[in-house]
């Protein structure tokens, strides 16, 4: 049993028929994986940025509102009032990358 196996294990060292078609297809799938990182670094910024455009749209809405008091057959109501004050990082483009630098 040991020779059987012995040839079986030469035989298997010695068949190289699919070795052309397997680098091949390691050349094209790292080509594939090279194109989706790209691809996904640039998905990645878009999402960021249609992110940030709601984040701007949101911080615009103008949220003030005022209700005036009410008086009248000797009954009366007091108004209310609020007014929405800008918030830090309120604005678009507030994600925005700078200029690379080195780390000298």
């Amino acid at each position: 049993m040991p020779n059987a196996l012995r040839t079986l294990a030469v035989q298997f060292a010695a068949d190289d028929a699919g070795f052309i078609i397997s680098a091949e297809l390691v050349l094209v799938s790292t080509i594939a994986v090279l194109g989706l990182v790209v691809g996904l670094a640039e998905v990645s910024s878009a999402v960021n940025q249609e992110l940030e455009d709601v984040g701007a749209a949101f911080g615009s809405l103008n949220q003030s509102f005022n209700v005036q008091g009410q008086a009248g057959c000797g009954a009366s109501a007091s108004g209310t009032y609020f007014e929405d004050f800008s918030d830090d990082c309120d604005s678009q483009c507030d994600i925005s990358c700078g200029p690379v630098s080195s780390e000298s």
